[in-house]
């Protein structure tokens, strides 16, 4: 019997036949994919900084005055390599040495790198004293 005779015979499952080019072009990009995500986790774990959190807190813009409300909007950001969870800011309006007003707010977690915006809300006028805005604390992941 000759080999064109059994692959006649011979059940489809059996059959060899190429693949098509679209199947070809499928499995490509696929490949192409799952290659630069693996390159894209391995590149992150070589470079990924392990420094704990390093945060910085800037006033962003000018402060402005609506309906008898001083808005003091500003910026903190991580330059460390760690995520820190519950970021407390806070800030401290001092007039004549004594705290005349203060403010708080939580930042929900701020990854290695990343910067949040937001403001602080009061009622007397910053520039008439010393406006301080610094990190209070945080939380490890």
């Amino acid at each position: 019997m000759s080999q064109s005779n059994l692959q006649k015979n011979s059940p489809p499952e059996l059959q060899h036949e190429g693949r098509s080019p679209a199947e070809l072009v499928t499995f490509s990009i696929s490949l192409s994919i799952l290659a630069a995500i693996i390159g894209l986790v391995v590149y992150d774990w070589f470079t990924r900084r392990d420094e704990p959190p390093v945060l910085a807190v800037i006033r962003d813009g000018e402060i402005r005055n609506t309906q008898g409300q001083f808005y003091v909007p500003f910026e903190i950001k991580n330059n460390g390599g760690n995520t820190a969870d519950s970021v407390q800011v806070i800030a401290e309006l001092r007039i004549n040495g004594e705290i005349e007003e203060s403010g708080e707010q939580q930042i929900d977690f701020l990854s290695g790198g990343e910067a949040e915006k937001g403001a602080f809300i009061f009622t007397r006028n910053p520039q008439e004293g010393e406006l301080i805005l610094r990190a209070g604390s945080y939380k490890s992941p």
